[in-house]
């Protein structure tokens, strides 16, 4: 390995795969997936020497296990389970799950195969390993460091008191996936952590390491992956109602705890047709991860209008490729009418003079069968099997135009 060890610790992932990993093990420990590995930049190619270094990392990522202190960690938030704890305890990362190779259209493939309890524990570290060993291999990664903390102080500048020309309310850090380093996303959230804000309030980060070690708050919910296994894995069931069974086992798990719904797997209009009077009451609010933003808004008010509820009660997380201005844009549109909330991802954790990465590592296949995301905009999906998605798009029309 020519690089430090870039992923240190079991926390360091995202908050929402230990709230979707506590409900795979209750409810899903038998399902099994298949996870694969994209580059959208078309002009970035991953070396041989960097696809070794990245198989060099991804093994020592599989050495580790959870320290007792990191599981006391875990346990003291508030809808973790012992059980769950107890699982962690004897849980470890298997490199045998990965096939990684210079296959690829960009020099790297990489794909997981196992159970969903492994398989989606790989994800953020394997993204975080593949960014950081591109970016020190492949450019002055100290010119690139100096430059993002020169473009990170300006940017927190204007949230605090002397500038304050952006009002963002509440806002957390979800840049793990597409960071720069370790070393930068550290800098990142600390200096959030301790600026002066005017008008905003730094919440946390998705970073359960970073969490732990800043005393931030770690926070995320679910992700897509989550309503595509658990509406599509079973093949017994209508993939149209895959928010349906999503939210179902949701609630079943943590009642109303831990409540943020993803709106866009299969399209929001159709997430609406399961959105009930008794889901939208338990969920505290919704995130919103494609399409238009206000549009997206205005339709989620205007359901807790017809359902009956007040949505100043509700919470609506934006965190769909946002920045500074697009959140304060999105803000004043919408305060007053409901709370609002911000992730904010690469543009804090990799902003500097080179395009970050635009890498995704995707569910692909879930006990055998095809699955699919069909969101509220065109290319966030990754399904293999064309056919598979024109079913799923038929399922969601008939749907949509008979219910």
């Amino acid at each position: 390995m020519k690089l430090n060890q870039i992923i240190t610790s079991l926390l360091e992932t995202d908050m929402y795969k230990f709230s979707m990993g506590q409900v795979i093990f209750h409810q899903f420990s038998d399902y099994k997936t298949t996870w694969t590995f994209k580059c959208r930049n078309k002009d970035v190619f991953f070396t041989q020497e960097m696809v070794q270094e990245i198989k060099e990392q991804i093994k020592h990522f599989c050495d580790l296990r959870f320290t007792e202190e990191e599981l006391q960690y875990l346990d003291h938030i508030l809808w973790i389970k012992g059980s769950y704890i107890d699982f962690l305890r004897l849980w470890r990362p298997r490199y045998e799950d990965f096939q990684i190779s210079t296959d690829g259209e960009c020099g790297l493939s990489i794909e997981t195969k196992g159970t969903w309890l492994n398989t989606s524990m790989y994800e953020i570290p394997t993204l975080a390993i593949v960014n950081e060993v591109y970016f020190r291999m492949a450019y002055d990664y100290r010119h690139l460091l100096q430059v993002f903390e020169e473009k990170l102080e300006e940017k927190v500048g204007w949230l605090e008191i002397h500038d304050g020309r952006y009002y963002l309310s509440d806002f957390s850090e979800f840049g793990l996936r597409r960071r720069l380093s370790a070393e930068a996303q550290e800098m990142a959230v600390r200096r959030l952590a301790d600026a002066e804000y005017c008008s905003s309030r730094f919440v946390g980060t998705s970073n359960v390491y970073l969490a732990k070690i800043t005393g931030k708050k770690p926070v995320g919910t679910l992700a897509h992956e989550y309503v595509m296994c658990v509406g599509q894995g079973n093949h017994k069931h209508n993939p149209a109602y895959s928010n349906w069974y999503a939210m179902n086992a949701w609630v079943k798990e943590y009642g109303i705890l831990n409540g943020t719904a993803l709106t866009d797997t299969i399209t929001t209009q159709c997430f609406l047709k399961d959105f009930n009077l008794t889901f939208a009451t338990l969920y505290s609010g919704v995130r919103h991860d494609s399409g238009d933003p206000v549009v997206w808004g205005e339709s989620i008010i205007a359901h807790y209008k017809k359902l009956g509820i007040d949505p100043m009660t509700k919470t609506l997380l934006f965190s769909d490729g946002l920045n500074f201005k697009k959140a304060n844009d999105i803000f004043y549109h919408f305060n007053g009418r409901a709370k609002v909330a911000f992730g904010i991802g690469t543009y804090i954790s990799n902003d500097t003079d080179v395009e970050p990465l635009n890498i995704v590592m995707k569910v692909t296949k879930c006990n055998g069968q095809d699955v699919a995301k069909l969101s509220d905009a065109e290319g966030k999906g990754m399904c293999q099997n064309p056919e598979y998605v024109e079913y799923l798009q038929r399922c969601i029309d008939w749907r949509m135009q008979h219910e």
